[in-house]
């Protein structure tokens, strides 16, 4: 997780905001919220007062990924919705609209990559979900957590609990990989940022 943090830096520094503040010390991480006082990020990016943008960085091993895809899930629509209701109420200020992102690096395993059922006894689970994986699960989460505009954009990525020497990963889908989740942090033709830094 820490080469997707450092990749993200990178990314910001080049996009024209070589100055910026990226905040990663916990002491540091808290924006206010709406409906709680305030909430702590994975990473900040704050450039002249003005909040760039917001990260939240996750990881999911197994053996539990049931209950934990179901909380991880419920976090992060809260997240989005306090976050979101608390800029509407100025509460970082009168600004642009900020940047947030989610990613989640979860475990590549049998436990993660098999189909597992899941029976609604009143009414029908939705058809995306019928006989899905927890890694396919998460990618539909990511897929809709943008098509519902409550994060900028929200990855997933998977990688074998071997892989922590080497760094190997494996994207679900284009439109959830890492690309996605980098390339609006790119410069634009205009040379600034995408959020208009």
């Amino acid at each position: 997780m820490d080469g997707f943090i450092a990749l993200v830096k990178d990314i910001v520094h080049a996009n024209g905001l070589a100055h910026a503040d990226i905040h990663q010390d916990r002491r540091v991480l808290t924006l206010p919220g709406y409906f709680r006082p305030t909430k702590l990020w994975d990473l900040l990016v704050i450039n002249e007062g003005r909040l760039i943008a917001a990260f939240e960085f996750k990881s999911h091993v197994g053996p539990s990924f049931g209950n934990n895809f179901n909380n991880r899930t419920e976090e992060a629509l809260g997240t989005s919705h306090d976050f979101w209701t608390a800029f509407r109420e100025g509460a970082f200020g009168e600004q642009a609209k900020p940047f947030i992102g989610w990613l989640m690096l979860l475990e590549d395993c049998r436990g993660s990559c098999m189909p597992v059922r899941k029976a609604s006894p009143h009414f029908p689970v939705r058809a995306e979900f019928r006989n899905s994986s927890y890694a396919q699960r998460y990618n539909i989460l990511c897929r809709k957590l943008m098509q519902e505009q409550l994060y900028t954009v929200a990855s997933i990525l998977t990688s074998p609990r071997a892989a922590i020497g080497t760094g190997e990963y494996t994207e679900i889908s284009d439109l959830t990989g890492l690309r996605t989740f980098v390339t609006p942090l790119f410069p634009s033709p205009s040379g600034k940022g995408a959020e208009g830094g």
